[in-house]
């Protein structure tokens, strides 16, 4: 992997999100399926959520975690939010159809999307998020 397709990026302050997401979308290019990977509590769904209203959403963000997907309007379209936390397996994550969703044609965010790892080609944002400090650091390259 050569550094054209790695992004890093540092957020000390919750103002930087926008900019940060807005490098994200970009560094995406034409994918549009990205997988978090962080810990609990590393501001996956913020990040989300400012990536969303980016992409032209308004709608009312908020963790799927027991809805496991949640879908923002977006003109015309939909954008789609995973939370796997919940899952036990991959055959649970079927019973939802996700071949309709990860097609590629569609936005969507997975948090925690090691279940989902089998269903997906090499077009994806893979997205590692770290804290150290209360700094966050991102760092962004392709499935």
């Amino acid at each position: 992997m050569n550094s054209a397709e790695v992004l890093n990026l540092e957020i000390k302050d919750l103002t930087e999100l926008p900019k940060a997401a807005q490098s994200l979308l970009d560094f995406a290019d034409q994918r549009k399926i990205f997988l978090f990977y962080a810990p609990m509590g590393a501001g996956k769904t913020t990040l989300i959520k400012e990536m969303c209203k980016l992409l032209g959403s308004d709608d009312h963000f908020s963790s799927p975690t027991y809805s496991i997907i949640n879908e923002y309007k977006r003109d015309g379209s939909s954008l789609y939010h995973f939370d796997l936390y919940r899952l036990k397996n991959a055959g649970e994550l079927l019973d939802l159809g996700v071949e309709d969703y990860f097609d590629g044609q569609r936005y969507c965010f997975i948090e925690w999307p090691e279940f989902a790892e089998p269903f997906l080609d090499d077009n994806c944002v893979k997205i590692e998020i770290s804290i150290k400090e209360n700094i966050r650091y991102i760092r962004a390259s392709v499935f």
